[in-house]
């Protein structure tokens, strides 16, 4: 398997919810709901990221049917999605952005043991962001 990712995608239990915060309070762009006319099961959002990567959310239930494995009861500690920002400040900022969008901050920003800055937030559906600041990423705006 050659080290690349291309989608990852997370299961909600409301589309529309969890467009209202990704794109309305977050920011992230997407076209919207797509597919939900070419199949009862078809229904998903997209959202573009600066690298490439794509993210998107579909319901839990139909992940479930097209992984053919039984939906189990959500654990937020399962993963982490990081999103690395360039600076202490920005960390800050994409905190409050959560907060202000309804997400949970689960931990205020912080210094980090490994030498950095972050802070998690859960969205609507559970899912754990950590919103870091890490001088050995580079980030750069």
């Amino acid at each position: 398997m050659k080290q690349r990712l291309h989608v990852i995608t997370i299961g909600v239990d409301d589309l529309e919810r969890s467009m209202k915060f990704y794109r309305d309070g977050m920011g992230l762009q997407t076209e919207g709901i797509f597919g939900a006319d070419m199949h009862e099961r078809g229904a998903v959002v997209f959202y573009t990221m600066e690298n490439g990567l794509v993210l998107s959310t579909w319901l839990r239930d139909n992940i479930a049917w097209d992984s053919d494995v039984v939906a189990g009861t959500p654990n937020p500690t399962e993963f982490t999605i990081g999103h690395g920002v360039s600076s202490r400040d920005e960390v800050d900022a994409v905190i409050e952005q959560a907060r202000a969008a309804g997400g949970t901050i689960v931990k205020e920003p912080h210094e980090t043991f490994w030498g950095g800055y972050a802070g998690y937030f859960q969205d609507p559906d559970g899912h754990l962001w950590e919103i870091m600041w890490n001088p050995a990423l580079n980030v750069k705006d």
